[in-house]
């Protein structure tokens, strides 16, 4: 199986948190406004930016997998368990009605693509190697 379609989807997982972390760190009352949201308490700035060192973090981790999945297969099980944290909060808070599918846009299906996207092509391992004492190893397929 081809790697592209998986890094060409953590390359636009990282994007989407680089712009997330810029976001919340420079605009984040800003975005809330955009978003039709109530006016933000002063002292939740702080939260958003403790999210946004999150956010950038995890565009690094996308960035990184995204040139060798394989190797940074734990940046990618990281992503899907964010992801799916992202989704059932955001259901969560639109089923009580705290919020609407309107308000959190993207926020109700993007999770649900990038998951799905994240398993489907997620790296598997090509062949083991198998190491008996005293003789040679063996490749099986």
């Amino acid at each position: 199986m081809t790697r592209r379609p998986l890094q060409i989807t953590l390359a636009f997982i990282g994007v989407v948190q680089l712009v997330l972390g810029v976001v919340f760190a420079l605009a984040p009352a800003q975005f809330s406004a955009m978003m039709g949201l109530a006016q933000t308490p002063t002292w939740a700035y702080w939260m958003f930016g403790m999210f946004s060192a999150r956010a950038l973090g995890f565009a690094y981790g996308m960035f990184l997998a995204a040139r060798d999945p394989a190797r940074h297969i734990h940046w990618i099980q990281a992503m899907i368990g964010v992801q799916a944290i992202d989704w059932l909060a955001t259901m969560y808070f639109v089923l009580t009605g705290a919020v609407t599918l309107a308000q959190v846009s993207t926020a109700s299906f993007l999770p649900l693509i990038f998951i799905g996207m994240l398993v489907i092509f997620y790296p598997r391992q090509q062949s083991t190697t198998l190491t008996t004492p005293g003789r040679p190893n063996k490749q099986r397929a």
